[in-house]
């Protein structure tokens, strides 16, 4: 089994060679299946979701923002803090963008909310670099996600399920990856404080897995 560092660098020399067209037609197919998904978990009416911009060449996530925005749904963007912590900025397509002082990543500015902003929310939308059919996720290697997604489970306990190799966070989450980044079960290796999620959101589709 390869480990999450070389699964991570492979995804990332491929995700390198994508053009601009391979780009923005996979931006349209996130945006599609991911306000689908949506519509789905809110039963059609306004929520709020957490997701993150995406940049560089991964998967383009401003048309799906944009498409949630649309919506009616109310949408939360990550900013990086100290102590690998998040918090979290209600995004609208006027909102304007810095450079995060701790990770790669442009951050929305405005008003700031810790964990407990969450309690409002219907779902999130994860960034990750593989997925596999058992649930398990390669993130960016930062951490960031892991802690938010550990904290999350005091904020919302009652949703907590338990998986036959790690327990689901508390909200409905949705791993946003290429298509090709959504790999056999038991493809990526599992530690103790990885938490598992239920969906990976492709530009081919939603695709439900198996934690």
């Amino acid at each position: 089994m390869a480990s999450k560092d070389e699964i991570r660098a492979s995804h990332r020399a491929r995700r390198a060679a994508l053009t601009r067209a391979g780009l923005e037609s996979a931006g349209a197919g996130i945006a599609l299946h991911g306000l689908a998904w949506a519509s789905d978990l809110t039963k059609g009416a306004p929520g709020t979701f957490a997701a993150y911009l995406g940049v560089g060449s991964e998967p383009p996530t401003l048309p799906l923002l944009a498409a949630l925005h649309g919506a009616g749904h109310r949408i939360l963007l990550p900013v990086c803090e100290p102590a690998l912590a998040l918090s979290w900025v209600y995004w609208t397509p006027a909102s304007e963008f810095v450079r995060s002082r701790y990770a790669p990543i442009q951050e929305p500015v405005g008003e700031r909310h810790d964990t407990i902003v969450m309690k409002h929310a219907a779902g999130i939308f994860l960034p990750a670099t593989a997925v596999d059919f058992s649930g398990n996720r390669v993130g960016q290697g930062g951490g960031y996600y892991d802690k938010f997604l550990a904290a999350l489970t005091d904020v919302i306990p009652a949703g907590t399920q338990e998986s036959d190799g790690g327990s689901l966070p508390s909200l409905p989450t949705a791993a946003v990856v290429y298509d090709a980044e959504v790999l056999p079960s038991g493809s990526i290796p599992a530690e103790s404080f990885d938490r598992k999620v239920a969906a990976a959101l492709t530009p081919g589709g939603l695709l439900r897995l198996q934690p």
